[in-house]
């Protein structure tokens, strides 16, 4: 399978944005936070049976305040902070004007022109993957032509296709069951990936901070950029669910 992550350049009120309004981060904080992010999702599909995909934004589908500099070294960068520059990482830039014809342009190109098995969309904000969900979802694309991962709010974490579907806002929200719904449309099988928060959202940082209190009582390492990151930040889930700074 190749896992193609969609990542924007770590800039301030680019990513995460929602975060700044909505938790105790800074704007400053939530790149960070993506960062970590973006580094945990690499390093997990680096680990997995799957080929990786970097599918950058550039001047020409990034918002125009947002257009300038060089987007394509500063996800490079952020590639070789994460897995050194020994890992085979296949860089492309995205084309399309919306979301939706952007990942549909990608994986339409890659199953059609490409050849490609499948082709797994993962998104770069959720930390809490690891090899065994990307590997079975994998393994899942052999029995069913479409794989959806849930999130939070009707969200989806990952998007894994054997076959295309028509992309047309495709991702109109609730993103799963209109992702679900344009498969069936076409007369495919959809199967699911176990649930997993991403860090786009409150809700979904919230998920994600209490994700790994458990995994660090549990004694299961994982997401460890993500992790010392929010140590660092003093970033809990407090007794009444909200997240609160230390």
């Amino acid at each position: 399978m190749i896992v193609v992550v969609p990542v924007d350049p770590p800039r301030d009120g680019l990513v995460l944005s929602s975060l700044a309004d909505g938790s105790p981060l800074t704007e400053a904080e939530a790149v960070s936070l993506y960062e970590a992010a973006v580094a945990d999702v690499c390093w997990a599909v680096a680990s997995s049976g799957g080929d990786l995909l970097l599918n950058y934004r550039d001047a020409e589908t990034l918002p125009d305040a947002y257009a300038d500099g060089d987007p394509e070294a500063e996800v490079r960068a952020l590639a070789l902070d994460a897995l050194g520059d020994e890992t085979d990482v296949r860089f492309e830039r995205q084309v399309g004007s919306s979301r939706a014809a952007r990942v549909g342009n990608t994986v339409t190109h890659l199953l059609e022109r490409e050849d490609a098995q499948s082709v797994g969309v993962l998104e770069p904000t959720v930390p809490l993957v690891d090899r065994t969900q990307i590997d079975g979802a994998a393994m899942s694309l052999r029995r069913h032509e479409v794989v959806l991962g849930p999130s939070t709010e009707g969200s989806t974490y990952f998007a894994g296709f054997a076959e295309p579907i028509d992309f047309t806002d495709a991702y109109a929200m609730p993103e799963l069951s209109t992702l679900a719904s344009r498969a069936a449309d076409a007369g495919l099988s959809v199967g699911f990936a176990p649930m997993l928060p991403t860090v786009a959202t409150p809700a979904g940082l919230r998920a994600t901070v209490a994700g790994l209190e458990a995994r660090q009582a549990a004694e299961r390492p994982g997401a460890e950029a993500t992790a010392v990151l929010v140590d660092e930040l003093g970033i809990t889930v407090g007794t009444d669910g909200a997240l609160e700074r230390e």
